[in-house]
């Protein structure tokens, strides 16, 4: 892929960049059949930055936002781009606990969001924590503030200042900042243009949440080359076809989950092709099983482009269009532009290929800082490396094949999700005298989660629903609910107590689930 050198490197100046060079072409369609340019979004979101400068926004200023994948979302987006504020995005299914832990860890001055999404009233939510934690609260219903953009000052200039805070999971129950720059977002949307070959000639899609990294991912790369992207808000598979058919898309996708509910559409519908245009799907997020390739190839005759990424680190590596079939189920895939990828031994000797050991990344779209309890963590080593926490090796073909994890999260339809957080919770049922949460493979989640309890004596076993109410009660996401419950005499243990974690994975990854979960629906707010 040849012109990223020269391309703007703020993102601000990337939008008004692709608006200068194709001003009249779609750059937005919603599944209203809206559609926008990319000179309509730049003039909008001028307007949308002035009205939210009039209210007080200021460059400096962190701004958390929980809203839906929305035409407004991304205008939004980047009218707080052209302030020069700190964006911190919010994934709409996050409730009390976590919103407000996050909003904290950020430091924000505001939190914006919708009245309503999906049955949920975040306004309200909102309000109460903009009360608690001293803040603003900006609740939208109807159209964005708007002002007079000659009021504004300049537009930032600075590629490495942080701009962007999400906040994920770590090994404790509190979310971590992690903080990136416009600069190491743009790197990570580059990655995937030039991995994935797409230029003005495609059509993508945003059917998962834009507050997720991988919202700027695509929304960079559609700016890079000029192509148009389709936005859902919820993903519903049959709408979605009709999305993916009116407007000739040819890259869809975002994670198993995805390609399990495509596949099931094509299925329905008999041999004709739902999308005779989509030339492969491709995402991340979380583990795909080789069967499920398998699956999508001979049933929609289409390849999966599967990759990974972590929010640190957006883009590691990607399959790619020219990859063997091999390739492109046994790997990860090769490292994507401007990232390094090594594999080490625990006391840092590099090791060579087909050799497992853990895998360490290093470029511009790696993330400056974590941001813990108000205080900036750089966890790089003295040459910029960062380790990922994955167990993994290098192929000779320059292919990436993971193994497994050294850190112990979840990771559920590509977010990572801390087992002590919902060991905090489910600890405090009165049915459990002790509880791990581990995930277990997963066709369709990539890993459900599984809730092994030891019972309180005489107490009888929770249910799944049950366990369900007491998460929501607590203000825990519906999403970190228990999908499966398994009950043991005891925890397996090692000498110092610890629950021996892998034991029970290898246990009930293999045993048929003694309770389990109906799937939850996909959805960009799921």
């Amino acid at each position: 892929m040849t012109g990223f050198a020269t391309l703007p490197n703020t993102l601000w100046g990337l939008i008004a960049h692709r608006a200068a060079l194709t001003p009249d072409s779609t750059m937005l369609i919603d599944e209203q059949h809206r559609s926008v340019t990319f000179a309509a979004v730049l003039q909008r979101a001028q307007r949308v930055a002035a009205g939210l400068h009039e209210l007080g926004m200021r460059p400096g200023d962190t701004v958390s936002w929980q809203l839906p994948s929305r035409i407004d979302t991304v205008v939004l987006s980047l009218a707080l781009a052209r302030l020069g504020v700190t964006q911190n995005p919010i994934i709409p299914v996050y409730r009390s606990r976590e919103v407000a832990a996050m909003v904290r860890q950020c430091d924000s001055a505001w939190l914006v969001t919708v009245e309503e999404f999906r049955g949920f009233d975040h306004g309200a939510m909102a309000r109460d924590i903009a009360a608690v934690q001293g803040i603003r609260a900006l609740v939208l219903s109807g159209e964005l503030p708007a002002g007079d953009p000659d009021r504004l000052g300049p537009p930032p200039e600075s590629d490495t200042a942080v701009r962007w805070i999400y906040t994920t999971s770590g090994t404790t129950s509190a979310p971590k900042g992690v903080c990136h720059s416009d600069g190491s977002l743009i790197a990570g949307g580059l990655g995937v243009a030039d991995a994935l070959a797409v230029s003005h000639d495609d059509v993508s899609t945003i059917f998962f949440p834009f507050a997720h990294i991988g919202g700027p991912d695509m929304l960079i790369a559609g700016l890079a080359v000029g192509m148009p992207i389709i936005m859902s808000e919820v993903f519903e598979p049959a709408a979605a076809m009709t999305l993916l058919h009116t407007y000739g898309a040819t890259v869809s996708g975002g994670g198993p989950s995805f390609y399990t509910m495509y596949l099931e559409q094509q299925i329905r519908s008999g041999p004709e092709p739902v999308a005779p245009t989509l030339r492969f799907l491709a995402g991340g997020g979380a583990p795909m099983l080789p069967r499920v390739y398998h699956d999508v190839v001979a049933g929609m005759g289409i390849p999966v482009l599967h990759g990974y990424g972590m929010t640190e680190c957006p883009m590691i590596t990607q399959g790619r269009p020219g990859d063997t079939a091999e390739q492109l189920t046994s790997t990860a895939g090769r490292p994507v532009l401007g990232c390094e990828v090594a594999v080490r031994s625990e006391s840092g000797r590099p090791l060579g290929p087909e050799t497992e050991g853990q895998v360490w990344v290093r470029g511009a779209m790696l993330f400056h800082h974590y941001l813990v309890d108000g205080d900036i963590v750089v966890p790089h080593d003295e040459d910029g490396w960062f380790y990922t926490g994955d167990v993994g090796y290098l192929r000779p073909d320059g292919h990436v094949v993971l193994v497994g994890r050294e850190k112990d999260l979840i990771i559920r339809k590509g977010e990572s999700i801390s087992p002590m957080e919902i060991e905090d919770v489910l600890g405090q049922h009165p049915a459990v005298q002790d509880v791990a949460v581990i995930g277990l493979p997963d066709v369709i989640r990539g890993e459900r989660i599984c809730a092994v309890l030891e019972l309180a004596p005489g107490a009888a076993a929770p249910t799944v629903a049950g366990l369900r109410e007491h998460c929501l009660a607590a203000g825990l996401a519906p999403f970190k609910s228990p999908e499966q419950v398994e009950i043991v005499d005891l925890m397996p243990r090692t000498p110092t107590m610890k629950i021996r974690k892998h034991q029970l994975r290898n246990r009930f990854a293999t045993d048929p689930p003694a309770v389990t979960a109906t799937p939850q629906k996909t959805g960009a707010g799921s």
